[in-house]
């Protein structure tokens, strides 16, 4: 488990997205805007009402449909702020947008918040015991989130994730147990949208774990399970082929992990392949450092 427990630790950092013109245009029902079809039915309407009435019913719902243009606005900026906050790594500010938001229905905030709050716990300057609140919170607006929308792959995602993020305060044989719900989660995820490169490299990550798990652990699982999780290292690899096909060199990571599953099913050539292009990539994060150095030392051992 300490490869999966290793790769959940990552932040998961993408670019900024920004909702766009289209976007706007759509939330306020075409060119000429909501607020002016509202106006406009209202005239039509109110004919066969008298003067009166129809001042009073047709300001209402003139309000009324400002009002929902307004809520509908208020969700697309906080998304577009937090997609731009997270592609430029300000996890304090991102986490104070969103938190603001942690009563909302809206499934898109709530997982956005769910990953907000994790980042957030693993910043070295966050100290333990909060950063023990945030794991716990972030799972509760996953959890939430997928409440909300259960045809969201993103929840799913960061669902997982959070579970086992949990597990570490909980114990291994905790952690052992949440294992088969996790890949569940991730499974969905890419049900949902099978081109995201992440979910798939982490079921990747999941399979390698098991197929290299210790005795010891073994006989943890199966004291939890009439029939224990497994994998293979075949498994493994075709899951971290189908990553890379879904965004190549996405991620450092899956790279080296490419080289360490040909290693293990004792394929040296491609080994060498995989390991090279993890050693060669363009260091950006102190992670993709620490990829280069483990693949260098990988290479000098073949």
């Amino acid at each position: 488990m300490a490869a999966l427990m290793a790769a959940l630790a990552r932040p998961f950092r993408r670019g900024p997205a920004g909702l766009g013109t289209a976007l706007r245009r759509e939330a306020m029902g075409g060119p000429c805007g909501r607020g002016t079809q509202v106006l406009r039915k209202s005239l039509q309407r109110g004919v066969v009402l008298s003067t009166g009435s129809f001042l009073v019913y047709e300001a209402h719902k003139l309000i009324s449909g400002f009002a929902e243009v307004h809520a509908s606005f208020k969700v697309e900026d906080v998304i577009e702020q937090a997609d731009y906050l997270y592609g430029s790594g300000e996890t304090e500010k991102l986490y104070r947008l969103l938190v603001q938001h942690k009563n909302s229905d809206d499934a898109e905030l709530l997982w956005r918040l769910a990953r907000s709050s994790r980042d957030l716990a693993q910043l070295g300057s966050t100290s333990a015991e909060e950063k023990k609140k945030l794991t716990y919170d972030s799972l509760e607006y996953a959890k939430k989130a997928l409440e909300k929308n259960e045809s969201n792959f993103a929840a799913h995602k960061w669902y997982g994730i959070c579970l086992s993020d949990v597990g570490d305060y909980e114990g291994i044989k905790t952690k052992i147990g949440n294992a088969i719900i996790i890949k569940e989660h991730f499974q969905r995820a890419i049900e949902l949208n099978p081109k995201d490169a992440t979910t798939i490299h982490l079921i990747g990550i999941w399979c390698y774990s098991f197929a290299e798990m210790p005795w010891y652990q073994r006989k943890i699982a199966a004291t939890l399970f009439a029939t224990p999780p497994t994998s293979t290292f075949q498994e493994a690899l075709r899951y971290f082929h189908m990553a890379e096909e879904a965004d190549p060199n996405f991620y450092s990571k899956n790279l080296l992990f490419l080289g360490k599953t040909y290693l293990k099913l004792n394929n040296k050539k491609m080994a060498l392949l995989w390991l090279s292009k993890a050693k060669e990539y363009p260091a950006q994060t102190e992670e993709d450092k620490q990829v280069q150095k483990e693949a260098l030392e990988l290479l000098n051992s073949i």
